[in-house]
């Protein structure tokens, strides 16, 4: 995106886990995605926003596993070891 005569660069990233994580590793898990993507992509630290969304272990497979790991299997770059679907 450009604003003016200056490129504006964004990432965001969104973690996915089970509703088991204290606010600190939160918080902790976040500086470390926002320093890694700074360093990785070049972009500062304005450009960054992450977020974490907390899902039920009973909800785990249908709202995370199959809409947002099996339907978007191409977009994975760092694939799971299970697979909740086969026995």
């Amino acid at each position: 995106m450009t604003v003016g005569t200056k490129e504006i660069t964004n990432a965001s990233c969104t973690c996915k886990a089970r509703a088991t994580k204290t606010e600190d590793q939160k918080n902790r898990l976040a500086e470390e995605i926002t320093k890694d993507v700074m360093n990785i992509l070049n972009y500062g630290e304005e450009s960054v926003s992450v977020a974490f969304e907390e899902v039920a272990p009973q909800d785990w497979t249908e709202t995370v596993y199959r809409a947002d790991i099996q339907d978007k299997w191409n977009t994975i770059y760092k694939k799971p070891g299970y697979n909740p679907f086969e026995k």
